[in-house]
């Protein structure tokens, strides 16, 4: 399956554990591989034919800057969620980072795959 992808898409948010992190915005990093078939969009050259990946950018975006999560792993999950549920896409690779969050790393996450679930 071909895979359609948005690299390093940053987005400031509140997250994490700690009092001080509930008080202040942190940058997270997300990283998505979406599986979805692109020939028909390279036959007709129409985006409609396409997945829109600066629609996926922008719907996680808003997501991402009203959400207030404790953990990477939760906002994680619910990005995936909205990718599947909304978007043509079969399966998908999500990785969000939050960088600086432990010293002497540039960054920590966790990446997750997830498919869409047939229906009933």
């Amino acid at each position: 399956m071909d895979r359609v992808f948005i690299e390093n898409l940053t987005v400031e948010t509140v997250i994490g554990i700690f009092d001080w992190e509930r008080e202040i915005r942190q940058t997270v990093a997300l990283d998505l591989e979406m599986a979805f078939d692109i020939r028909k969009a390279a036959a007709s050259d129409r985006i409609e034919d396409t997945l829109d990946y600066k629609s996926v950018a922008k719907r996680l975006i808003r997501f991402v800057e009203q959400s207030e999560f404790q953990l990477v792993e939760t906002l994680a999950e619910r990005c995936a969620g909205i990718v599947l549920a909304e978007f043509p896409v079969a399966w998908l690779r999500l990785r969000l980072s939050k960088p600086g969050a432990v010293r002497g790393s540039s960054a920590v996450g966790v990446i997750i795959e997830r498919e869409r679930q047939p229906e009933p």
